[in-house]
């Protein structure tokens, strides 16, 4: 065919036309998340709605009304005023150490210090010498931190446990069963798949126990069984008995979320290990478990972030963490004020959520860092 039968010529001048929609800056992306339709433009318009319902009336008791650091029981006492900062402040002690001697506190702080500084390098990827540094943080450190805060050895004013209170407790409890339960769990979940019927058996007689009942159930238990099948005489530390009924709880279900990426796995990679002539624990922890633990990152995030908040149940053992020293303190009648058990208990809220929030976005920053997210 002839190139001028199927050539076009315009043959007269095309009207002006408005440019196209950007692609990209603040204007795209509120057309395209918050006004793409009837009903996306309508639940955006509800949530500002609410915001400007909700938001001015909480930022003036917050911040507006409310009596700063320093100020006094009598500003807090005045009608209509907000949050009593002052009084946050005038208890911090209390919060942060419980009952912890006031002439000692350099020996807690000492150990927040070290825990920071061991973890930090700990879970930043680019620090070198990871091996020595979790030697460090698991070996000597937790003789170095009971040392500190028990004392009764090295010259040091002996402190019992039950002096112990507020976000210290807290600290501890969660960071131990943390540190503790995921091991445990990884053992369960291995033993309920395991060929040999007494392991198991155990193992899932185990699991399915702890999970059929409530942790409070757990640490009461705890409290008042365990002494009763030690030897006469023999007493067991209040949190020492808080430590293993959180451990425990927690153990069982990180136990069926590991079992849960376990099964994720395809059987090809385990025939693989088998081929390669692997034994049974080096190909779970070279092939198996890797693979199953990256795939259910939320799952045991989830699990700690629950642990930390399940602290606060430990007042059925007699510790006071944080929300039970926040509970003492409310009571306290040299800063009785209309605002004071709520001041306090938005203090204690927004610590349990900086801690649990910085976990989430931990964890999500390992998600995309080992793309775990399979976007497709």
């Amino acid at each position: 065919m002839p190139m001028a039968d199927i050539a076009f010529v315009r043959s007269e001048i095309v009207q002006q036309q408005s440019p196209p929609r950007r692609e990209s800056g603040a204007v795209a992306w509120m057309r395209k998340n918050l006004f793409s339709s009837i009903s996306d433009t309508v639940l955006t318009l509800l949530a500002a709605l609410f915001l400007l319902w909700v938001i001015p009336p909480l930022f003036g008791f917050l911040i507006g009304r409310a009596v700063p650091p320093g100020g006094t029981v009598e500003q807090c006492r005045v009608e209509n005023v907000g949050a009593c900062w002052a009084y946050v402040a005038s208890e911090i002690e209390f919060f942060i150490y419980g009952f912890y001697p006031m002439a000692e506190y350099w020996r807690p702080n000492l150990v927040f210090a070290l825990f920071a500084l061991l973890i930090v390098p700990l879970l930043w990827p680019r620090v070198p010498y990871k091996l020595a540094n979790a030697l460090l943080f698991f070996v000597p450190f937790p003789i170095v931190s009971v040392i500190l805060l028990a004392g009764g050895v090295l010259g040091l004013p002996e402190v019992p446990t039950e002096q112990w209170g507020g976000l210290l407790v807290t600290l501890i409890i969660s960071v131990v069963g943390i540190c503790l339960s995921l091991p445990l769990g990884i053992l369960l979940a291995l033993g309920r798949q395991s060929k040999l019927p007494i392991i198991k058996t155990l193992c899932i007689a185990f699991i399915e126990l702890i999970r059929a009942v409530p942790l409070i159930t757990v640490l009461f238990m705890a409290s008042i069984m365990l002494p009763l099948f030690m030897p006469q005489g023999t007493t067991v530390d209040k949190l020492l008995r808080a430590l293993v009924g959180v451990t425990l709880f927690s153990s069982a279900y990180m136990a069926e979320v590991v079992r849960g990426g376990m099964q994720a796995i395809g059987r090809g990679q385990y025939e693989a290990a088998q081929a390669l002539g692997l034994g049974y624990w080096r190909r779970m922890g070279f092939i198996v478990l890797p693979q199953a633990l990256k795939h259910v990152i939320p799952g045991i995030v989830g699990n700690f972030i629950s642990l930390f908040k399940d602290t606060s149940l430990v007042y059925i053992v007699g510790m006071k963490d944080l929300l039970e020293a926040v509970k003492t303190k409310n009571d306290a009648l040299e800063w009785a004020s209309p605002t004071q058990a709520v001041t306090g208990y938005i203090f204690a809220a927004a610590v349990f959520w900086v801690f649990c929030f910085s976990i989430s976005r931990y964890s999500r920053y390992w998600e995309t860092r080992l793309n775990t997210g399979h976007k497709r």
